[in-house]
């Protein structure tokens, strides 16, 4: 018995193992402790924030400076009541006073710019440079920003930061200007914090998040999973199966890769590993599949929103335009874990074990909240936000729904009648289920979500900032555009480099926000088309959670696989290998993101890309119809990657190549048989 268990182990389905491994792996899951009344407060606190953000994007009118730095000021306030200064630091109830000094400090300097904007719009630099309260405020404002940065995002990102603003003052030293301009660029000015990446969060992506936490307490996940289970669980190797599926569908609303890892990797790992697969690799399929989460429509990543505005174009066409880029992405890591279980032997789960497709149609009015998004976001008929705004209440009233369903099913399973006036109370939630509370920590939870990826858009607006003021990007596109030549797939590759390094440290938003000033307009001049330029390098910042050495999805599956952090790592980049082919697929194919193109172009540029991603995926797992021999390797890998060139003649040597692998095994499979028989 003690041997099963170890076989089945872990055990990780309970909140207190989930959530350790939450605050190891995620820093945003390094809160403070809050109890009893103070929880109530503080709880009260970040909701009243998430209704001001509804109220604020959805009918407020506000001068773009107000608008953006009282929301900067609030997100400090919101941050310093969230995150302690380490997470050892952390006492029930408990915040010290040199927090509640930064505090102040922090959101007063941005509260500061809310009531002077328009006096400090209409007066002169030359006064306002010399005025020392005005400097003061903006370095004190910078400094706090970047303290509450190291507790919620983390230290790589402040090392970025760090370089470029040590760069910007030896610059500024260097041609003689006034180092109190760097204040006022980058804390004031329309290089800096409340630019760009601060406007996207405080008018979408803050929306989006809220929309998230509700959507999540409507169940949702549980019914991904079940259809999952459904769908694959008995085929061979199906829980594996299940995580990519899973991971695909709950993705389109976490939007979080270390999030989705461990939220379905909690149920998806253990079946794994009980199935037969290998801690490692087991690990590594949850954190493939939910990194994806980030590339798939409709919600996406909170940098997907950046780009729309940094492209020019409306969200909807953007979700659109992400449809084949992901699908295939999945079904590349389908592809492997299916060769992946037929190279072991792997069966699936038992039918009678899994859910019936039959009863979980009853459950589909939970995709409600998700068609409302969809149709209101592609229609284009009123804003994002409005859209979010609907989808949340979309899924209240599917969360009322639920209690009305769940009550009367627990009636019949007991065998007595659901009387009207029960009926009523279990719908408002007062029988348990979806009601005031879950609506209070639906927008509480908002709020906490919203702090880290505020923060992280403040930083990236410095460092872009920095690259504004000081002319680095005209020069990192100078010094790469002569360095590559003219070969445009050398500028992918160190584009490429730049983006999974740079990656490491510095969550998704920050690193595109960076790579779209900078290597973005390198690939636009080297003749690739916008819109897939900005998408290459938004893969390419994505991947690199899952890219050793600093791979934290990568590393959040291991931790519930019980496996070892780097082989994990090593085996979800494998199990990704899509993610970097799709992304120089649609570079010298753009019509994989339908631009310029007609339905053929796009039926050929998809059949190729699975036929590519199958040969790259059976010579990495050395198996497709049976154990495959290192020139059979050779040829599929070959062969897949001749499909990723754009063209008839790389594509036909591509099939040819990759068909006579399938042949020779094929054949070398017979001969097999016959020899056994």
């Amino acid at each position: 018995m003690k041997d099963e268990k170890t076989t089945a182990a872990p055990d990780v389905g309970s909140a207190v193992d989930v959530e350790a491994i939450m605050r190891k792996y995620d820093r945003e899951s390094n809160t403070r402790i809050w109890e009893g009344k103070p929880k109530l407060i503080v709880g009260g606190i970040l909701a009243l924030f998430s209704l001001f953000c509804l109220y604020v994007t959805l009918f407020a009118n506000f001068l773009e400076q107000v608008r953006l730095s009282s929301f900067m000021g609030l997100i400090i306030v919101m941050g310093f009541l969230t995150y302690p200064a380490h997470k050892t630091h952390v006492r029930v109830n408990y915040i010290p006073w040199y927090d509640i000094v930064l505090m102040i400090v922090g959101a007063g300097a941005f509260f500061y710019y809310t009531f002077t904007a328009r006096k400090l719009l209409n007066m002169r630099i030359a006064i306002k440079l010399r005025d020392p309260v005005y400097i003061a405020v903006g370095i004190a404002g910078l400094l706090v920003l970047a303290e509450l940065c190291r507790r919620s995002v983390g230290v790589p990102i402040l090392c970025v930061a760090g370089f470029f603003l040590a760069y910007t003052v030896f610059n500024f030293i260097r041609g003689g200007r006034l180092l109190a301009q760097i204040p006022h660029e980058l804390f004031y000015g329309e290089n800096g914090v409340l630019t760009t990446p601060v406007n996207v969060c405080s008018k979408y992506i803050v929306v989006f998040i809220i929309f998230g936490a509700f959507l999540e307490r409507t169940g949702i996940a549980d019914f991904f999973i079940n259809v999952a289970n459904s769908l694959a669980g008995s085929s061979a190797g199906g829980p594996a199966k299940v995580a990519v599926i899973s991971s695909a569908l709950c993705g389109m609303v976490s939007g979080s890769s270390v999030g989705n890892t461990v939220t379905t990797g909690s149920v998806t790992i253990p079946m794994m590993k009980r199935t037969g697969y290998d801690a490692n690799f087991a690990g590594a399929v949850e954190a493939a599949a939910s990194t994806g989460g980030q590339i798939m429509p409709p919600v996406m990543g909170a940098a997907a929103f950046l780009m729309a505005d940094y492209v020019g174009v409306p969200y909807s066409n953007l979700i659109v335009r992400a449809i084949l880029p992901a699908i295939l992405y999945f079904l590349g890591i389908f592809i492997a874990v299916h060769l992946e279980a037929k190279k072991l032997g792997l069966k699936g789960i038992s039918r009678d074990e899994l859910p019936k497709m039959r009863k979980l149609i009853k459950d589909t009015y939970l995709l409600l909240p998700l068609l409302v998004l969809v149709y209101l976001v592609c229609t284009n008929r009123r804003t994002m936000q409005f859209a979010a705004a609907m989808s949340i209440v979309a899924a209240i009233i599917v969360g009322v729904i639920s209690n009305i369903v769940n009550y009367v099913r627990a009636q019949r399973a007991a065998g007595s009648g659901a009387k009207a006036p029960d009926v009523l109370k279990a719908a408002v939630g007062m029988k348990g289920g979806f009601g005031a509370k879950n609506i209070f920590d639906s927008l509480e939870a908002g709020a906490k979500g919203s702090v880290s990826v505020g923060v992280a858009c403040g930083v990236a607006g410095v460092i872009c900032g920095c690259i504004t003021v000081t002319g680095l990007a005209s020069k990192a596109i100078n010094f790469i555009v002569g360095v590559s030549g003219a070969s445009p797939m050398l500028a992918l590759v160190m584009t490429m480099i730049c983006c999974i390094v740079l990656g490491m440290g510095v969550p998704t938003t920050a690193n595109y926000c960076i790579m779209a000033s900078t290597c973005a307009p390198i690939l636009i001049k080297m003749g690739i088309p916008t819109i897939a330029a900005h998408f290459f390098v938004f893969y390419f910042g994505i991947v690199a959670d899952i890219t050793p050495p600093v791979a934290l999805a990568a590393y959040a599956g291991s931790a519930i696989a019980k496996g070892n952090p780097m082989k994990t790592g090593l085996n979800a980049t494998r199990l990704a290998i899509a993610a970097f082919i799709i992304p120089y697929v649609f570079a010298f194919s753009p019509s994989m993101l339908f631009v310029d193109t007609v339905w053929y172009e796009v039926l050929q540029i998809g059949m190729s890309s699975i036929i590519g991603m199958y040969g790259i995926a059976a010579a990495l797992s050395r198996y497709m119809f049976k154990k495959m021999n290192v020139l059979e390797c050779l040829l599929a890998a070959g062969g897949g990657l001749l499909l990723i060139i754009p063209g008839l003649v790389s594509d036909l040597c591509g099939v040819g190549l990759v068909g006579a692998v399938i042949a020779m095994q094929l054949i070398g499979r017979k001969k097999e048989q016959a020899a056994r028989a």
